[in-house]
Parts: C-alpha cells; structure tokens; sequence
C-alpha cells in the first residue's frame, strides 16, 4: 500500500512548483531577431557618438606639420604617425596648464561647498520644523527656472564693487548660487524617503541633529550626493559664459582654448590635445561615480 505524504508539522505542504518549460531554439531566434534591429540601432548611436571624440584623440597625437595637410583617420592607416609631442608642448605652455589648475579649483571648490550646504537646507526642509518652511521652499523651486543670463550684469555690477570680479573665489560663489535650487530639491527629496524610524530612534538616544546628520544622513543620502557631484562637477567644467564674463585673467581651460582659437587659428597642436584632456577628466568622474547616477536620479520618486 502506498504510503500517504505527511504534512509538515505548523503547516501545509507546500505544492510543486511547476517546471518551467524549455524554450526551442526557434523560439531563441525569434526572440534575439526582434531584438537585433534595435541593438544594431544603439551600437551606430553609440559608434556616431564616438567618432568626434575618436578624431579629437587621434588629432591630438598626430604631429603638428600634419594636422593640417592629412585626415585624423590617417592615424589608423599609419600608427607610426603617433607622437606625444603636442602633449609635452601643452604641458610646457603655462597658460593652458594655469587653466588646467584653475578649472580644477573652481570644479572641485563649487562642488564641494554646494554639496555642503544644499545637505544642510535639504535635510532642514525634509526633517525639521520651522516656521515658513513650505513657502520657503516653494520660493526655491521657483528659483529653478531662472535663467542664468538674467544674473550676469547684475551680479558683474556686484563683484566690481566687492572685488570678487577675476577672482577663483567669485566664480566658485556663482556656480553655488545658480546650483543651490536643483541641489536642494534633488536632495530634499531623497532625505524625505529616509524611514522616520532611524531619526526617532537616535533622537531617543540623544543624538544631536549636527550628529543625525553626520553619521545618519550623509551615508544614507550618498547616492544622491553623488549624483548631484557628478552634474555639478560637469556643468562647471564645461562653463564658458560665466567664465567669459567673471574673469579676465582668472581662466579656466574653455577660455583658454577659446583664446587659442581666436588668437591663434592654426595653433591646432595645442587645442587638440588641451580639448582631449578637457573632455577626459569629466568622462573620467562620470564612470568613476556611475553606479551613484541613476539612484540619484530616481531619489524621492518611490517610497
């Protein structure tokens, strides 16, 4: 006689799972055809995306007789062509390197301070109570869509009187003070998703708010942190307006190669390789922090 399944004591039997069924290779093939023609889509964007930096990055290792009088792709045929001369002239030209260190100090420097600061007043509009606080922050949202041409007389009229005009200090303040609306909102959000139940529980055991802050919210909020470093790092390296407006001798490495251009032409073995290492350094922070980028970027929209 066949023996009857005892159930397992507190519960029922679980029921079998049901196999999963094998998919024929037919239906393998249909599956990647369908998907092949979207694939194929997304390598040319890609590969059409990569050519201008490809050009740029051969360009900067050809030597400079012949830039001018041959292709980039020339390169390719001919990797003998390779020098790095143009790269040891640029390193040699003290005003492209002053750029180099002047972008990197206001990048670096704005960055920093605003990161500071917008977690400071997202964590106060998130967590704390105060009086005005929702029409506070309704103010700063509205700040978001002032455009930053509207501040450039005014706030040029401002530093000749303070003396922050052509100085790394004026600079790194503007780009604080443009950035702070976006940070704030970005990271406002983000705090608010942080569970309720942390903050109770280290306020009863008599954590400060500075305390709460430093040892709960930084490290929570890190992917938003860094996803906001990462926008602000780019959008200040790339400047060119508000360089070209706020500085005169105090040039980051966009106004130095639009000098270059404007005064010098052909001087096209400087600016390949000054260009190259402009666009690389940012690259290079973008995959470093790209896990970060996309949490940040969903910060606050589920709970």
């Amino acid at each position: 006689m066949e023996s009857a399944t005892v159930p397992a004591r507190g519960g029922a039997v679980p029921a079998p799972s049901a196999p999963r069924p094998i998919e024929s290779l037919a239906a393998k093939a249909v599956r990647l055809a369908g998907k092949l023609p979207l694939q194929i889509l997304l390598v040319a964007i890609g590969l059409l995306w990569l050519v201008p930096t490809l050009g740029l990055l051969l360009t900067s290792l050809m030597p400079a007789e012949a830039i001018t009088n041959q292709g980039w792709w020339k390169v390719i045929q001919h990797p003998s062509m390779i020098t790095l001369d143009n790269y040891n002239s640029l390193f040699q030209n003290n005003d492209l390197t002053k750029a180099l260190i002047t972008t990197a100090e206001i990048a670096v420097g704005n960055t920093v301070l605003l990161v500071f600061v917008a977690s400071l007043a997202a964590y106060a509009f998130a967590w704390l109570e105060f009086p005005g606080r929702d029409v506070l922050f309704i103010v700063v949202i509205g700040l978001l869509v002032v455009p930053i041409q509207v501040a450039l007389v005014p706030i040029f009229s401002l530093y000749n009187d303070t003396g922050l005009f052509d100085t790394v200090a004026g600079l790194i303040l503007f780009h604080v003070a443009f950035g702070m609306p976006f940070a704030i909102f970005l990271l406002r959000n983000f705090f608010a998703g942080i569970p309720k139940d942390i903050l109770e529980s280290a306020r009863i055991d008599g954590a400060s708010e500075l305390r709460i802050f430093f040892r709960l919210i930084l490290p929570l909020g890190l992917p938003a942190i860094a996803s906001l470093a990462i926008f602000q790092f780019l959008w200040t390296w790339n400047d060119l307006i508000v360089a070209l407006t706020f500085g005169r001798n105090t040039q980051p490495i966009t106004v130095a190669i639009f000098s270059q251009l404007r005064q010098f032409g052909t001087n096209i073995e400087l600016i390949a390789p000054a260009s190259f290492i402009s666009l690389a350094i940012p690259l290079a922070v973008f995959l470093a922090f790209q896990r970060y980028f996309v949490q940040g970027l969903l910060a606050g929209s589920v709970k």
